[in-house]
């Protein structure tokens, strides 16, 4: 059944669910630069069985999208279920259950990180909905719910137990949201717990880090999360490490442009032009980040509102660029 996490293991990384990130635009930049598996937004099992359209929108995918999966979050093993019925009927690959988001709102409503402090309910929402869909069923974890509590083999053993085909290890705790440092050897723990593949998420910020995991902990592929924000192009660098080439993965600044521009107007095209501008300025700023007199340029950009201002905002600061290094943008 877990076929697919094996394929794109060997092909390179995995895109992490990123709420109010990892929209289909996000997706197809990620895959088009060597991501080999990649997941929806966290998406609401209420909302899902409400047929609320604002949850549905998550499910947007396409022929090149694939393979994808579906992550649900909820507390209530019967909602769950119905929700991944209807996720697994929107052309998705696998169903993922969200036990690892540390965010307030969601761990109020009994669900995300908080679940790790109750093994039964964990039990009965990875039953539940490894009995509704056809597909495989994945976890995602972190490592307890405080450093006192550290629970992710128990957990891991029990979703394994109740059907769970793979599991993903976020080896920081709740309460640590995503401050300080990923405990690899918690995903070890879990890798020698289990007999499922198990996938290592967490301080993955450049590509030899994924290969470094997979040595120190024996996993059976690597996630990135916040590592791809403004750096989509680290997918590259991972794939060629994976294959023992140290390959120059960063781009030109044409070619950081190029994409900025061409992921906007992917985003534009899913959403609408007022929409994707107040969207896609985090993206901007990621983009950007790091960038030489980056500062004054963020700056502006915040307070920009239209798109035409924005982009040519943007044009001008990269052929700034590109003059300080002596070379020109078409």
């Amino acid at each position: 059944m877990m076929d697919i996490i094996r394929e794109a293991a060997k092909k390179g990384a995995l895109l992490a669910p990123l709420a109010g990130i990892s929209n289909l635009p996000f997706r197809l930049v990620a895959r088009s630069l060597g991501c080999s598996l990649a997941y929806t937004e966290m998406i609401s099992s209420n909302g899902l069985i409400r047929k609320t359209a604002k949850t549905y929108e998550y499910l947007k995918t396409r022929a090149d999208d694939r393979p994808l999966g579906a992550q649900i979050f909820g507390a209530d093993p019967g909602i769950m279920a119905q929700a991944a019925v209807i996720a697994a009927q929107d052309a998705v690959d696998l169903i993922d259950i969200n036990m690892g988001c540390p965010v307030k709102k969601v761990v109020k409503a009994g669900a995300g990180a908080v679940l790790m402090r109750d093994p039964d309910r964990v039990a009965r929402i990875v039953e539940a909905v490894k009995k509704s869909v056809k597909i495989p069923v994945t976890v995602k974890i972190r490592s307890g719910w405080t450093q006192g509590s550290i629970n992710a083999v128990q957990i891991a053993r029990i979703a394994e137990d109740c059907g769970a085909d793979a599991i993903t290890v976020h080896p920081r705790t709740a309460n640590q949201g995503y401050d300080g440092h990923a405990d690899w050897s918690i995903i070890a723990s879990v890798k020698k717990a289990v007999k499922i593949p198990v996938i290592g998420n967490g301080d993955i910020r450049q590509p030899q880090d994924a290969v470094k995991m997979l040595q120190e902990t024996s996993c059976d592929a690597v996630m990135v999360g916040r590592g791809a924000l403004g750096n989509p192009w680290i997918f590259r660098g991972i794939a060629g490490a994976l294959c023992g080439q140290a390959i120059d993965y960063m781009p030109s600044l044409s070619q950081r442009l190029e994409m900025i521009e061409s992921h906007w107007n992917m985003e534009a095209g899913l959403l609408n032009e007022k929409l994707a501008g107040h969207s896609f300025r985090k993206h901007i700023l990621w983009y950007t980040k790091g960038l030489d007199n980056s500062h004054h340029f963020r700056e502006l950009a915040g307070k920009l509102k239209d798109k035409e201002s924005i982009l040519y905002e943007l044009n001008e600061y990269f052929r700034s660029l590109a003059e300080a290094k002596g070379k020109i943008i078409p």
